[in-house]
C-alpha cells in the first residue's frame, strides 16, 4: 500500500492529547529490559502490514544477544508456552499488539503505522486520512493537494471540460481547477477574444474558421497558391483559401455585403444574400425564411410594408394583414366587416342595407319601422348611404 502523508491540521497522539484510558494503560510500570531488533526506518511510515503470530519455544524467548524477549508495550517477559508477535523486529503479547486509539486488535493482521504507533484502518483514516473533495471518500495513497483541500487522483478533473489534472497539471480561475486550455478560453471569452484551436493562445487581431474552429491565420496558407493567410481568408470544400483564389473559385457575392457567400445562400431581388444580411428595409432585421414583400426593388417585413403601402381597417384601424373587404368606400378585416345593429358578419356578396355609414343586415333592416325603411332605401338608391 502506498505512503500517505498526514495533514498538517491533525495532531498526532501523545501524551497531552491521548485519552485518560490511552495514559493509563501505557504508563505501566517501567522495568529494565532488553531492546529486540533494531526496528523500522526512521520517518512515517504509512504503509499497511501484517504481523507474524507463531508458537512460542524456548529459543522465542530469547533475543538475538541471547537475552530476555521482552514486550515492547508493557515490558514484561514471555511464558514458554505464549505466543509472540514480531513486527519490524519488536516482539508483542498478542493482547499487547492492538491499536493505539481503540485498543482492539487488528483484522486481519492488517494495521498502519504513524510516527511509531500502530492503528487499525479505519481510526488510520479518521485520524490521518484525508477526504476526497469530491467523491467525500478518505484518500489512502496518493494525494492531490488542490484549492486548499485533497483529492484522489481519479477525482480531480478540470470542472469545464472534465479532462483529468493530476498530471498535467491546473489553472486557478475563479474558485475552479481548470486545465490550462479552458482558462485561456475562459480569458478570451471575458475579453470578447477568440482561442486558437492549434495554441491556446488568444487570437487578438483578425482570425480564421476551418470546420468550425478558430485559428490564427498565420498557422496556414492558402490551399491554391500557397501564400500565407490572412483573416480575410475563406473555406471552401474543407480547405482555406486567400480572398483572391476564393473569389475565382465561382463562390456567389452577397448583394449587402459584398463579400463571397461560403455557407446558405439566400436568392431574392434578383441577387444573392447571406441569410444574417438579407433584412427589412425599413427594421433591417432579418427575414430567417419567414415571407417578406417586394416593391421598387426593396425588401420589407409584412408588418412594415403594411404600414407603408397597406390598407387599414375602418374597426380596428389596423393594417389589413391578407385579403381586403372592400365596401361604402372604406376597407374593412373581413371579420370586422359586420352589421352595425347585431354584429352579424357579412361579407361583400351578402345583401346589407346603410345607415350612418354603416352596414345593416338585411334581418335588422326589417325590423325597423316601416317609415325608416323607405327612407333608407330611398337614401340608398340615391347613393347617399
Amino acid at each position: 500500500m502506498a505512503t500517505l502523508h498526514a495533514p498538517q491540521f491533525l495532531q498526532p497522539l501523545n501524551e497531552q492529547n491521548a485519552s485518560p484510558l490511552f495514559r493509563r494503560r501505557a504508563n505501566t510500570r517501567e522495568r529494565d529490559h532488553a531492546q529486540v531488533g533494531g526496528g523500522g526506518a526512521d520517518g512515517p511510515n504509512f504503509g499497511s502490514s501484517r504481523f507474524s503470530d507463531t508458537q512460542a519455544n524456548h529459543d522465542m524467548q530469547l533475543g538475538p544477544d541471547g537475552s530476555l524477549a521482552i514486550c515492547t508495550r508493557c515490558h514484561e517477559g514471555f511464558d514458554v508456552t505464549e505466543k509472540i508477535v514480531n513486527s519490524g523486529g519488536d516482539v508483542w503479547h498478542p493482547r499487547c499488539f492492538v491499536c493505539a486509539q481503540c485498543f482492539q486488535p487488528f483484522p486481519e493482521g492488517v494495521f498502519y503505522e504513524f510516527e511509531g504507533r500502530k492503528y487499525c484502518e479505519h481510526d488510520f483514516q479518521v485520524l490521518y486520512a484525508p477526504c476526497c473533495n469530491k467523491c467525500g471518500e478518505f484518500v489512502i495513497g496518493r494525494v492531490i493537494k488542490a484549492m486548499n483541500t485533497s483529492w484522489h487522483p481519479s477525482c480531480f478533473h478540470c470542472q469545464l471540460c472534465d479532462a483529468p489534472l493530476a498530471d498535467i497539471g491546473f489553472v486557478k480561475n475563479m474558485g475552479r481547477a481548470l486545465c490550462r486550455e479552458c482558462n485561456a478560453k475562459e480569458k478570451a471569452s471575458g475579453s470578447g477574444k477568440y482561442v486558437c484551436h492549434k495554441c491556446h493562445a488568444i487570437i487578438d487581431e483578425g482570425h480564421i474558421k476551418l470546420k468550425g474552429d478558430v485559428y490564427h491565420p498565420y498557422h496556414f496558407s492558402c490551399a491554391s497558391c500557397g501564400t500565407e493567410l490572412t483573416p480575410d481568408a475563406r473555406e471552401k470544400n474543407g480547405e482555406l483559401l486567400c480572398l483572391r483564389c476564393h473569389d475565382k473559385a465561382g463562390v456567389p457575392i452577397c448583394g449587402a455585403c459584398r463579400r463571397p457567400i461560403e455557407g446558405r445562400v439566400i436568392n431574392a431581388l434578383g441577387k444573392t444574400w447571406h441569410p444574417e444580411h438579407f433584412v427589412c428595409a425599413k427594421c433591417e432585421k432579418p427575414f430567417h425564411g419567414s415571407r417578406h414583400y417586394e416593391r421598387r426593388g426593396l425588401a420589407y417585413c409584412e408588418n412594415h410594408y403594411h404600414q407603408l403601402f397597406g390598407d387599414l381597417c375602418f374597426v380596428c384601424n389596423n393594417v389589413i394583414p391578407g385579403d381586403v373587404c372592400r365596401a361604402l368606400n372604406k376597407c374593412w378585416c373581413f371579420n370586422h366587416f359586420s352589421c352595425s345593429a347585431c354584429d352579424r358578419q357579412l361579407s361583400e356578396k351578402t345583401k346589407f342595407f346603410v345607415m350612418d355609414v354603416k352596414p345593416v343586415c338585411k334581418h335588422c333592416f326589417e325590423k325597423f319601422p316601416s317609415e325608416l325603411q323607405k327612407r333608407l332605401k330611398k337614401a340608398s338608391d340615391a347613393g347617399l348611404g
